[in-house]
């Protein structure tokens, strides 16, 4: 029975509910801001779609993964960003404009890039598991658990801002609370199973998420990007939505595997540490001199 509430009433009411909030905070002009700041932007989707992957593959070759929980990994890496990353931007003197605009165009093209990368990465690691896949009718149901309770808070917002407004803090700190009641269900569900492989997952998903945050901040920084948004893309990159990894592991028509949802759900708990000590890292650095404006 928990299983069954978890997985298919608490993680995709779970998800809804994170997402809407993202699209409470989101106008068509968040999309257009891309012209504005180009250069941030493309060096931090890259940095997302290409070299990230690149990454994880590497770390979880490295480290000899068993191969559910490789894929588990990689469907980690493929999660977009999310709306911890505004606030973990907000707190540590990022550029949050750009984290929005991020998130926005992040969240669209993790539709279209996250089915691919699971289907490569489960046909690279699982020898005979094409049935694990995320084929046609599958890929739709995630471009529907990604993009429309977005759509829908945006709608909201278009039709309601001084609603929107109102409601976008109570739905923040819900959506954190959910967030972390979600990480820790998935944890206590396969908790047996996460102490067999804690040792191997967590060394990997810390050593992930603190590449992870160093490539988003330091990547845009060499091609002279300024410090505030190279915060704000560090934050945007190194966080990933590990509530939307869980629910397409668990979901039971996705991937249904619960193997698959123990390498995002010990990330969800151990990238704060990581985020933390970066958030002081970047900060303290600021300090020792000015903070310059994007180039170019």
């Amino acid at each position: 029975m928990q299983q069954s509430i978890l997985t298919t009433v608490a993680l995709p009411a779970a998800l809804a509910l994170i997402m809407f909030g993202l699209g409470l905070s989101l106008t068509l002009r968040d999309f257009a801001d891309v012209a504005a700041q180009p250069k941030a932007v493309v060096i931090a989707l890259v940095a997302q779609v290409l070299i990230l992957p690149a990454v994880c593959f590497g770390l979880v070759v490295v480290f000899d993964l068993e191969p559910l929980l490789a894929v588990g990994m990689m469907l980690l890496a493929a999660s977009p960003g999310g709306t911890t990353a505004n606030l973990y931007s907000h707190l540590f003197g990022g550029d949050v404009a750009l984290n929005v605009t991020l998130t926005a165009v992040n969240s669209v093209l993790a539709a279209f890039t996250l089915p691919l990368v699971v289907n490569l990465s489960i046909g690279h690691f699982v020898e005979g598991g094409g049935e694990l896949g995320l084929q046609a009718d599958k890929v739709l149901q995630v471009f529907a658990l990604v993009l429309i309770p977005v759509v829908i808070g945006m709608l909201v917002r278009a039709w309601k801002r001084s609603f929107a407004d109102r409601a976008d803090k109570p739905v923040r700190i819900a959506s954190a609370v959910v967030l972390a009641a979600v990480i820790v269900g998935a944890i206590v569900q396969e908790r047996e199973r996460l102490l067999d492989h804690l040792a191997s997952v967590g060394l990997v998903a810390v050593l992930f998420s603190a590449i992870s945050l160093t490539i988003g901040y330091w990547l845009p920084r060499l091609f002279r990007v300024g410090r505030r948004q190279a915060i704000a893309s560090g934050m945007e990159i190194g966080i990933h939505n590990s509530t939307l990894a869980i629910t397409i592991a668990l979901s039971p028509t996705l991937l249904n595997n619960s193997t698959m949802s123990i390498p995002p759900a010990v990330y969800g708990v151990l990238m704060f540490g990581t985020t933390l000590v970066f958030g002081y890292a970047v900060r303290g650095s600021s300090r020792s001199g000015p903070v310059s404006p994007e180039k170019g």
